[in-house]
C-alpha cells in the first residue's frame, strides 16, 4: 500500500482572499485497493410496458454487465515505478470517441519499451481489462521541459511523437494506458473513451481539470512553483506527463467509485471537465451525473452545461467535498483546443479566474453543501437514518464512523436550494475552529434530485480500512451501500419524484432566507 501526497489549498471560508489562495499545505492519502462489495449485483431490466428510454437504459446496463463479465487483468498495477524519469509520457487528447486516435508523447531512459491500455472497471474484482499491448517500441530520452514564462506554464509539446494508437474496438471507459520501460520503471498515462451519447445513462466525469491543477511535474502547478505560491503556474498544460505514478488522483480520487458503479450494472456513459465544456448538449437526456473525489475546477461551459442538464431532470451526485471552487477557463496550445487550464487566482491578474463565490454565484446553488474546511480529521455522524440513501445499512441517528470526514469538507449555509434535506451533521474541528460537516440531498422542480456527500474521503471509504484515517471496514460496507443506493436510483431517472427531499434546515438552526 502506497502512501501519496498531493497539494491542496488551505481556505477557511472566513479567510481573506489573498491568504486564503496562498498557503499550500500536504493533503494525505492512502491508496489501495476496493473493499469487497457485500451487497449483489441487481442490474435493471425493461418490462413489458417500459418506455423507450428504459429499454435504452436497460440496454446501457447489459454493456456494463457484458463488458464485466469479461476476463480482467489484476497485473494492471505499478509494481515498480522506477527512477524519476525512466519513463513517462501523456496523450496528445484527454478524451477520444471509440475509434478515434491519439498519440503518446513518452520519454524514456530505456532503449525499448512497451505500451499496453487497460480499461478500469469491476472484472471479478481485478479492477481492470487489457484492451491492447505494443511491445518494442523505440525509447528516446526527450528534451527537458520548457516554461512559459509569462504563465508559468510548463509544456513538453515539444517532444517528439511517439505512437499513434487506434483506439477501435475499445468500448467506452475510463483507461489507463501502462508504459513499461525494459528497465523495469513503469508510470501510466491516464485517458478517457468517451460516449457518443450519455442519453438513458448515469454519467461518469473524470475531473480532468482538477488533475492538472495539482500536477506538479516539471515544478509548478496552480499552487506552486520553485519560489513558491507567488511562483505558481497561471496556467497549466495537458501537454505534460502526470506526476507520481501519472494517475495519482485518478487511483485515489475517483476510480473505487468507478470499480463499484460498474459491478452494479447501472447504464453508465464517461466525459470528462473538457467534454462537460466542449458540448453543452452532451448531458441532454443523461439519467445522472456522478462526479467523484475532488471535481474543484470548473469552467463557466461546464456548469452552464451541469446546472441546464440538472433543470431537465438530470440527478448529481457530488461524492466529494470542495466542488465547483475555482473557476477556470480553458486555452489552446499548439496540441489542440482546451490543452490549457487557466486560473490566475487573484483577481487583480484576472477577474475571471477567481473562486466562483467571489463571481458572486457561489457554489451552493449548484452543490448544495459549499467548501468550509481544510484541513478535518472527523468522524461521519449520521443525522436522518430513514432517508432512503440510507436504506439497508443498519444505521440509526447519531451512528458514527471514526475518519469518514476529512480532509477537506462542506457545509450546509444560508440561500441553499431548498427543499434541502441533511442527512448527516459532523462535527469538526478545523484547525481550532469549530464548525460541522454535513451531507445533504435536495430536489428541484424538474424531477432532478442532487446529492452532496459533503467530505473528501467517501470515495476513500469505499476501500474501509485500505483508506486509512482510521476509516474502518463496516465504514466501507455503508458508503459502498449508500453509494449503490444513490446509482441505482439516479440511473432510474428523475430521483424527485420517487424520494422528495423532506427539509429539514429549521430544525438543525440553518433556514436562513428561502433559497432557489
Amino acid at each position: 500500500m502506497l502512501l501519496l501526497m498531493f497539494q491542496a489549498s488551505r481556505h477557511p471560508a472566513r479567510t481573506p482572499l489573498a491568504a486564503l489562495v496562498a498557503i499550500p499545505a500536504a493533503i494525505m492519502l492512502v491508496a489501495g485497493c476496493s473493499a469487497t462489495i457485500e451487497d449483489p449485483v441487481t442490474p435493471p431490466s425493461p418490462t413489458p410496458t417500459a418506455s423507450s428510454s428504459a429499454v435504452r437504459s436497460a440496454e446501457g446496463a447489459g454493456t456494463t454487465v457484458a463488458e464485466n463479465a469479461k476476463e480482467g487483468d489484476p497485473g494492471w498495477r505499478l509494481r515498480r515505478r522506477g527512477a524519476e524519469h525512466e519513463i513517462e509520457g501523456f496523450a496528445d487528447r484527454v478524451s477520444v470517441l471509440p475509434g478515434e486516435r491519439f498519440r503518446l508523447y513518452v520519454s524514456t531512459t530505456a532503449d525499448r519499451y512497451t505500451a499496453r491500455a487497460f480499461r478500469m472497471g469491476w472484472y471479478g474484482g481485478a479492477g481492470a481489462r487489457q484492451v491492447w499491448r505494443e511491445s518494442g517500441l523505440p525509447g528516446r530520452r526527450q528534451a527537458p521541459p520548457r516554461t512559459i514564462a509569462a504563465t508559468g506554464t510548463v509544456t513538453a509539446a515539444h517532444w517528439r511523437p511517439g505512437p499513434e494508437v487506434d483506439t477501435s474496438g475499445w468500448p467506452e471507459g475510463s483507461y489507463l494506458i501502462r508504459l513499461d520501460a525494459a528497465t523495469g520503471g513503469r508510470r501510466y498515462v491516464p485517458l478517457t473513451v468517451r460516449s457518443a451519447s450519455t442519453r438513458g445513462r448515469l454519467v461518469v466525469v473524470n475531473a480532468v481539470t482538477t488533475w492538472q491543477a495539482y500536477n506538479d511535474w516539471g515544478g509548478r502547478s496552480l499552487y506552486r512553483g520553485p519560489g513558491g505560491f507567488g511562483d505558481r503556474s497561471r496556467a497549466v498544460s495537458f501537454d505534460r506527463p502526470y506526476d507520481a505514478s501519472g494517475a495519482r488522483l485518478f487511483l485515489d480520487m475517483e476510480r473505487d467509485a468507478i470499480e463499484l458503479a460498474e459491478r452494479r450494472g447501472v447504464p453508465l456513459a464517461y466525459v470528462t471537465s473538457l467534454d462537460l465544456d466542449r458540448d453543452p448538449h452532451i448531458l441532454d437526456g443523461a439519467r445522472g451525473l456522478v462526479s467523484l473525489g475532488h471535481d474543484e475546477y470548473w469552467s463557466a461551459g461546464m456548469r452552464r452545461t451541469v446546472e441546464a442538464a440538472r433543470d431537465r431532470g438530470t440527478n448529481l451526485a457530488f461524492l466529494g467535498a470542495n466542488a465547483v471552487y475555482w473557476r477556470v477557463r480553458f486555452a489552446a496550445t499548439r496540441l489542440g483546443p482546451r490543452r490549457l487550464v487557466v486560473c490566475h487566482k487573484d483577481a487583480a491578474e484576472d477577474p475571471g479566474t477567481v473562486l466562483w463565490r467571489a463571481t458572486g454565484r457561489p457554489e451552493n446553488s449548484l452543490t448544495g453543501p459549499m467548501y468550509d474546511c481544510f484541513p478535518s480529521e472527523s468522524a461521519y455522524v449520521v443525522r436522518r437514518p430513514g432517508n432512503w440513501i440510507f436504506k439497508g445499512t443498519g444505521v440509526r441517528r447519531g451512528t458514527t464512523f471514526p475518519g469518514m470526514v476529512g480532509v477537506e469538507t462542506d457545509r450546509v449555509g444560508a440561500d441553499v436550494p431548498r427543499p434541502m434535506e441533511v442527512l448527516s451533521v459532523s462535527p469538526v474541528n478545523c484547525g481550532g475552529r469549530a464548525t460541522v460537516a454535513h451531507s445533504a440531498y435536495y430536489t428541484v422542480p424538474s424531477g432532478a434530485a442532487v446529492f452532496s456527500s459533503g467530505t473528501m474521503r467517501w470515495v476513500c471509504a469505499m476501500r474501509g480500512a485500505r483508506c486509512g484515517h482510521g476509516v474502518t471496514a463496516r465504514a466501507g460496507a455503508f458508503v459502498r451501500r449508500a453509494t449503490g443506493n444513490i446509482l441505482r436510483a439516479f440511473a432510474a431517472g428523475p430521483a424527485a419524484r420517487r424520494h422528495p427531499a423532506r427539509d429539514n434546515l429549521e430544525p438543525l438552526g440553518l433556514a436562513g432566507p428561502p433559497g432557489r
